[in-house]
């Protein structure tokens, strides 16, 4: 794991190897409390032995990267990634994004403004259409106030509970902190119309009592090629609690990719 520079800032990076020069198969974590360790003992140990080039990293604001005041709107992520890509050598041919809840956002975000970097998405229980950001906004509000009032990091300390009290802390300062609130709040939720405008393949999964699901049934239903993957048992928990059968189907797409490109 290092620092790598991406656009100013250093942005906390994993590489695992693929055989062959195949696109890298680049995995982008949810809000908050998420990091790139979400996707370590998930997916991306599977994706790098079946072959694919992996990079993890942790977002602006999250994990061990660079904490900045500003800049946790869409377009800036999208920045980054593309800062990122540059500055490992890895923007001279397209990669494929994996994202999970928010970071499927950020994935459809970057594939609509920065379309030649990406060669395929795969959106795992992605916040799509509707009123996601009013209500995101609402909760992480609530998140804020209750990391600032309660003391919640020092509570855990003292009970020895360190890592807790390592997440919360980093989770207080990212809310209370940052202008991430204001910044998700004054985006929009995707419409047909950009779903209609998507020029790379997409594979969309999601859980069968996920809150979302409408969405991913607007996406099928308006992107030239996107396929919708819904696993049984699951709500927004598919990366989770149904890890087997979404490897499976991201796997499938990747080999499918793959051997297009080959042909």
């Amino acid at each position: 794991m290092s620092l790598t520079p991406a656009g100013g800032l250093r942005l906390h990076t994993q590489r695992l190897p693929g055989r062959g020069d195949g696109p890298t198969v680049v995995f982008l974590h949810g809000l908050v409390m998420d990091n790139l360790s979400s996707f370590y003992c998930t997916l991306a140990g599977p994706v790098s032995r079946a072959g694919h080039p992996v990079l993890l990293y942790d977002q602006r604001g999250h994990g061990r990267s660079d904490r900045p005041p500003g800049g946790y709107d869409r377009d800036t992520a999208a920045a980054d990634l593309a800062a990122l890509l540059g500055s490992l050598g890895l923007d001279r041919r397209p990669v494929h994004l994996v994202g999970n809840s928010y970071g499927g956002v950020l994935a459809l975000h970057t594939a609509l403004v920065r379309p030649e970097l990406v060669a395929s998405l795969v959106l795992i229980d992605a916040q799509l259409t509707g009123d996601w950001v009013e209500d995101m906004t609402d909760t992480l509000s609530v998140a804020a106030l209750g990391l600032e009032h309660r003391r919640l990091p020092e509570q855990l300390a003292a009970l020895g509970r360190r890592k807790e009290a390592r997440l919360t802390a980093g989770a207080d300062a990212l809310l209370n902190r940052t202008s991430l609130i204001e910044d998700i709040a004054a985006g929009a939720a995707f419409t047909s119309h950009d779903f209609a405008r998507l020029r790379c393949p997409v594979l969309a999964v999601y859980g069968e009592h996920s809150e979302l699901l409408a969405g991913a049934r607007e996406l099928a239903a308006g992107a030239p090629d996107c396929e919708l993957c819904v696993l049984p048992g699951v709500g927004h928990t598919v990366l989770n609690e149904a890890t087997e059968g979404l490897c499976a189907a991201v796997l499938e797409r990747l080999g499918d990719r793959a051997g297009a490109v080959a042909r």
